[in-house]
């Protein structure tokens, strides 16, 4: 039987950012794909349809609240979980994000134990969820 490999799609306007997740996430077995903007994050989501988002709220253009609410009120991409990285830690930029229909939240800087803890929780409930399948 094939592996079946998650499809992440980090959203982040910061290169670095983008690498480090990269890294991370292709060596612990996930396939990637990568967005420099929100509107290019919902081209990817309606193409592609990953398993999960990893999206980064401060960009230019669309923010990536925005770029949630279009996610959630799209019915082709509205049940992907959405996970926030954000330097953003009040409560209040917390509480928005799940407003908006976030799974959880990730403050930066990022902690790669806990990025790939997070990752992996929602994608097992996701797939319990809709699928059976446990990653």
């Amino acid at each position: 039987m094939e592996e079946i490999r998650p499809t992440i799609l980090a959203v982040d306007d910061h290169p670095a950012n983008l690498n480090l997740l990269f890294d991370l996430l292709s060596d612990a077995g996930f396939d990637l794909l990568v967005a420099q903007s929100g509107e290019s994050a919902l081209s990817r989501a309606e193409k592609t349809t990953p398993d999960i988002i990893l999206l980064d709220v401060m960009m230019p253009g669309l923010d990536g609240f925005e770029t949630c609410r279009r996610l959630k009120a799209n019915p082709h991409t509205q049940k992907i979980p959405v996970i926030f990285m954000t330097a953003l830690s009040d409560t209040v930029d917390k509480v928005t994000g799940f407003e908006l229909g976030a799974v959880d939240y990730i403050t930066k800087p990022i902690q790669a134990e806990e990025v790939l803890a997070r990752v992996r929780t929602h994608l097992t409930i996701q797939r319990r969820n809709y699928t059976g399948i446990i990653f």
